[in-house]
Order: structure tokens, then sequence, then C-alpha cells
């Protein structure tokens, strides 16, 4: 192994699709190592050796090197390429049998009668897990097999808790529906929840960021989105009939848990909205992209970013920062919070909650020990002494 070159293993995007290059010192043994790779191929342009990046592949480096070599993977494990060059689907490799258990699947969520967002999302959970143990029987996985899947892709790659519950509550439907696998149900633990406050914009911050948003759509889409504490995919798919201006409402149809709910117009908008809707004249949906299509939330997320740098504000604001800066200024106005869960079209009282950590004016205006110590300290000193604590007392 002191002899052989170190590989080393990075990502990149090239012909279309996710590749892994793994590129060493010139060596005729490791080149004999890559040939046993059926999918394996040598790039003229990048004058490397590559192969599609899927977790069995990457699976196939590890096994075909280990103990003869060296492998750097860091770059594949900690650097991920921009969103927009990934394609949103790729096709996996899978065997027929496990190709068909998938779609079979996917066709029991649609009977749960789960969201399109929630049925795409375990499907490809799903499709990543058993594509990684593809020369595996299903029937034979174990937990063990779970926590291998969960510490080579999940851990390795930096993927979010999130999204690691979210596989934990797709595998847990995936065992209901096919039964004859090893893989206790009971077992399965989902990692906790990380407990962050969400970023809240000041209500100046707010107005500047309107301010610096030049284009009447695109602060049309900002005003809805803090004035109403709309979602991205409600504003996407609010429709022209569900504004109701002359009773100062929104209806919000079929939205997170196929709930709908109303909600008010803020006054201060009624003027913006009137020159958006004489000069778009939207058709169908109230935002709407080219040819009369629903607007993008990538898009929205792109001309939000560009705001924020005019608006001077540093630190990153998505659009559900809009959401949560809405539920946190109506709870410093006294709102309270069984209103504010029926205004967010919230399931839960507790998915509220998070906003009273952030609009706590009760700890907030708590004196510091340490101005209690430098205002007593004033009143036994002269009085016209200044105690400044950035010199000498």
């Amino acid at each position: 192994m002191k002899d052989m070159p170190l590989v080393t293993l990075a990502p990149k995007h090239h012909r279309k699709e996710h590749q892994i290059t793994i590129n060493f010192k010139y060596n005729t043994d490791l080149i004999a190592i890559i040939k046993d790779m059926p999918k394996a191929r040598w790039s003229k342009n990048l004058k490397t050796w590559y192969i599609k990046n899927t977790p069995e592949n990457l699976k196939l480096i590890f096994k075909l090197f280990k103990g003869k070599t060296k492998i750097n993977a860091e770059a594949l494990f900690n650097k991920s390429m921009p969103m927009h060059q990934y394609p949103k689907k790729r096709i996996r490799n899978l065997s027929k049998t496990n190709r068909s258990l998938l779609n079979n699947f996917y066709k029991y969520l649609k009977g749960k009668r789960y969201s399109q967002s929630t049925i795409d999302t375990y499907t490809q959970q799903i499709a990543d897990f058993i594509e990684y143990n593809n020369d595996m029987d299903i029937d034979t996985l174990t937990n063990r097999d779970v926590e291998l899947f969960i510490e080579t892709i999940y851990i390795k790659r930096n993927y979010s808790i999130s999204t690691q519950r979210q596989f934990i509550s797709a595998l847990k439907l995936f065992t209901t529906y096919f039964p004859n696998t090893l893989i206790n149900d009971l077992q399965l633990t989902r990692p906790n929840k990380s407990k962050k406050l969400p970023t809240i914009l000041s209500h100046q911050e707010m107005i500047r960021l309107l301010q610096c948003t030049p284009n009447i759509k695109h602060r049309m889409v900002l005003a809805l989105l803090y004035s109403a504490g709309l979602r991205i995919s409600e504003l996407i798919n609010l429709k022209i009939e569900h504004l109701h201006i002359d009773r100062n409402q929104i209806l919000i149809k079929d939205a997170k848990g196929r709930k709908d709910r109303l909600v008010g117009i803020a006054k201060s908008i009624l003027p913006l909205l009137e020159n958006y809707l004489i000069t778009y004249k939207p058709e169908l949906y109230m935002i709407e992209g080219g040819k009369g299509n629903k607007y993008t939330a990538g898009s929205i997320r792109k001309f939000l970013h560009k705001a924020c740098k005019k608006a001077q504000i540093k630190y990153i604001v998505t659009p559900h920062t809009l959401r949560h800066s809405y539920a946190t200024h109506l709870l410093e106005q006294g709102v309270g919070l069984r209103h504010i869960q029926e205004l967010l079209g919230h399931s839960r009282p507790e998915t509220t909650m998070i906003y009273t950590h952030v609009a706590r004016k009760d700890l907030l205006d708590i004196q510091s020990p340490l101005d209690n110590a430098v205002n007593l300290l004033r009143k036994n000193q002269n009085h016209a002494q200044k105690v400044i604590i950035s010199r000498n007392i």
C-alpha cells in the first residue's frame, strides 16, 4: 500500500449526470483495478476516470481499492455542488424485482392519501436505500443494514437531521407495507430534532427589504408572504378567484395537511395589489410565470437573495423567514397563540410555541447583572464621574 499512489474521489457534474471522479498518479495496477468496474469511463476532457455517483458505485470503489491503496473522499462527502446543477430525478440502478416493489410502495402511499410531496420524498429515500443494498435480498435486510446505510450515506455526506428523520419515517411505512423484511420497526429511532430558533427580520428590515425590491411582481410576492404569513407553496398555488378584496380576505385552499383557511389582506398593500393586477393582468394564478404557468419557488428565492443584498441584510433569509417574522411580530403585538395557530394553519399548538422563544420581551427586558453592578457603582461614587467599562473604572 505504501508504494501505491493516493486515490482521490471528488464529485463532478459531467454528461448531464452526477459523477465520481477517481484521481491518482499514473499507475498500471490502479488502472487495472478501475477496469474491473464495468461502468467506469476515461474522460479525455477531464483527464480522469469517472463513474456515476450512486451509493452502489461508491460502495464498489471502496471494496475494490480496500487493502491496496488509501482513498481520500473528503471532497465527495463534504463538498456539494450547487443545487441547480443537479437533475431533479435520476434513474436508479435497481433490479426488476426491486423496481416493481418500489412502484407498488409508491401506489401504497397514494392509497394512504399522503401529499404528492411526501409521496415523492419517501419513495426517493426508500429507492436510495434499496439501491444501496441492491445486491442483497430485501427479505434479509436488518436494522444493522439501516445503520450502515445512514453511516455511509447520511453521516458522511452531512445530510441534515430532518432528512434523516424523514428517512426513518419512510422506512417505518415501508416495513408496514413490506413486513417480510427483518427490519424491526420498533427499533427504528429518529434522531432528536435540532432546537434552533427561527431567523426573524425586524420591522425596519422588512420595510427596507420591500423598498429595495423595485420589480412590482417581486414586491407583491414578498408583501404577501410577510403580510399574510403564507408558505411559499401556498403563494405559488394561490388563484385569483381565492382573493376576496371586498372582504379583505384570502382563501388558502388545500394547504399543508389538506386544510383550508382564511387570512386577512393588509390594508397597506392594497395600492400595490391594485397596481400589480393592472400591470400584469394575471388570469389564473395570483403570481404567474411565463405563459400563465405557476411561478417557481426557485425564482422567488433568487430575487429574495438579491433584495437582501440591496437591503444590506447580512444573514440568510428564505421565503419561510418572512412567515416566521409575521408570526413573531403578531405575538409581540399581543395576539394570542390560538389565533396565530389558526392564521398559520398549524395542526398542533406545539408548532406555534416556537415563536414564544423568540418574542420573549419579558425575558429580554430583564436587566443584566453587569448593568446593575455599574448602576450601583455610579450611585456609590461621585455622580459627576462617568463609569465606562471600556476603560479603567
